[in-house]
């Protein structure tokens, strides 16, 4: 039995500390890395992808950053929403950018969605014990058309109509599979990307902010910017 000092117990911190529970730290948040510990989203239509991403960025327990752009560019018609550390995912968008870049002046021409998404699965894979980065990579070629792949953690890569990632996506899983219908047209798809992310942003304390929408066609990408006083309401009860 531990003794007793003052009316509480003598255990030691390492006696008191778990893997799940460990010791309070009060100088670890404060000194942790940036993370987009967030809610992002991309859909195929009939003629492009609509991504979406909300603008949170915390470190430890403040928020640091309320506005992120989390919806990064690749090419003109190529963009990778993400997830995870922001150092992280901000290098591995850069280096995939200057090989995108190069395979474009090898080429002659604009490169494929699925070049820049083997690119990132590859960042993604080979450095996945020093990285924690999260990929949706959503774009236009004139050869598949709209395209959304999904980059997890770890590196795995998957081609999927619809992607959601994210901490805030655990919150609107039963919206999505509830909601989504193959073949949405383009107002159905930012209206849907919308919705979700606005209730992901109600509930996961790591995702807020406003809500940052993209449409990618063959014209390129136009971005839209959905204010906190101007999202769809729903019910909080």
């Amino acid at each position: 039995m531990a003794m007793m000092m003052n009316g509480r117990s003598a255990m030691s911190k390492m006696e008191l500390a778990s893997p799940y529970m460990p010791a309070f730290d009060p100088t670890m948040p404060w000194n942790a890395e940036h993370r987009t510990g967030t809610t992002i989203m991309a859909v195929e239509f009939d003629g492009g992808v609509v991504i979406g991403a909300d603008s949170r960025s915390s470190t430890g327990v403040y928020a640091a950053n309320r506005v992120t752009d989390k919806l990064t560019r690749v090419t003109d018609s190529i963009y990778c929403c993400r997830s995870g550390s922001s150092a992280d995912t901000q290098a591995v968008a850069d280096v995939v950018r200057y090989h995108v870049g190069m395979h474009r002046m090898e080429l002659g021409e604009e490169p494929r969605v699925e070049v820049a998404a083997n690119l990132f699965k590859d960042m993604c894979y080979n450095y996945r014990d020093s990285i924690t980065a999260g990929i949706i990579l959503a774009g236009w070629d004139p050869y598949k058309g709209g395209q959304v792949y999904n980059v997890p953690l770890g590196g795995m890569l998957v081609r999927q109509p619809i992607a959601i990632g994210g901490s805030g996506s655990t919150y609107v899983y039963g919206y999505v599979d509830k909601h989504y219908k193959p073949k949405m047209a383009q107002d159905e798809c930012m209206k849907f990307v919308l919705n979700a992310i606005t209730l992901a942003i109600l509930r996961d304390g790591s995702s807020g902010g406003c809500v940052r929408l993209g449409v990618i066609t063959k014209d390129g990408c136009t971005k839209h910017c959905v204010l906190g006083n101007e999202l769809p309401q729903f019910y909080m009860g």
